[in-house]
């Protein structure tokens, strides 16, 4: 029987395990350069080291339509807000509520068979839509079935480098809140998501592919 070694990270607190140390300390390595926990806290250093300089607000937007001020909070930038709202092209609310939960797995195939109808904070939506009831599939490389999904939760708990967090999904029949695949970029392709979700409403695409 193959030994397991494991690593808890001091920051956020998941728990990596492998059998192979070497591949253990791979996975180490990568955890720590997304560890959103420890990112959060190298920011907060960098932001306290600084002398805060107050910034009175600008419009973001001129011309015949309303401007857009951007917040003046010291230290904090809203430059990500911005940006997530102009990758957002689709709405979680509306008219569609005669749907019930599907069933899996995720069809493998479904870009071939789907459109992309939108975007949501930069992730792309694959129909049909119709909101709060059907919610389609979500993402590129990581990829779920919204309409499968019960939201137990354990890609979130499987995920080496947190790729995923919680969204708000109310009015779906299957569950009303989903898991996002907020870092999808930050995904290493180890399949962890994949192989734990028990309705199977997750898959996981090499980049090109």
């Amino acid at each position: 029987m193959a030994y397991e070694s494991e690593y808890i990270c001091p920051n956020c607190g998941s728990l990596l395990i492998h059998s192979n140390p070497l591949t253990l300390e791979s996975m180490k390595d990568v955890h720590n350069q997304h560890c959103v926990v420890l990112r959060q806290k190298s920011i907060a250093m960098q932001m306290s080291s600084r002398p805060t300089v107050a910034v009175a607000p600008k419009p973001l937007a001129t011309g015949g339509g309303p401007s857009v001020v951007a917040a003046s909070i010291p230290g904090i930038t809203n430059a990500a807000t911005i940006s997530a709202a102009a990758n957002t092209t689709i709405t979680l609310s509306g008219n569609g509520t005669s749907y019930s939960k599907a069933e899996g797995p995720i069809d493998p195939d479904f870009k071939s068979k789907r459109q992309m109808v939108g975007t949501f904070k930069g992730i792309k939506v694959w129909g049909p839509i119709d909101p709060p009831g059907q919610l389609g599939i979500w993402g590129t490389q990581v990829t779920v079935d919204y309409d499968i999904c019960i939201a137990d939760g354990a890609c979130i708990e499987a995920c080496p480098v947190n790729v995923y967090e919680w969204l708000d999904t109310p009015g779906h029949p299957g569950s009303e809140k989903k898991t996002f695949m907020a870092r999808e970029k930050d995904c290493i392709f180890c399949m962890a998501c994949e192989n734990v979700c028990p309705p199977q409403c997750v898959k996981i695409f090499q980049k090109g592919t």
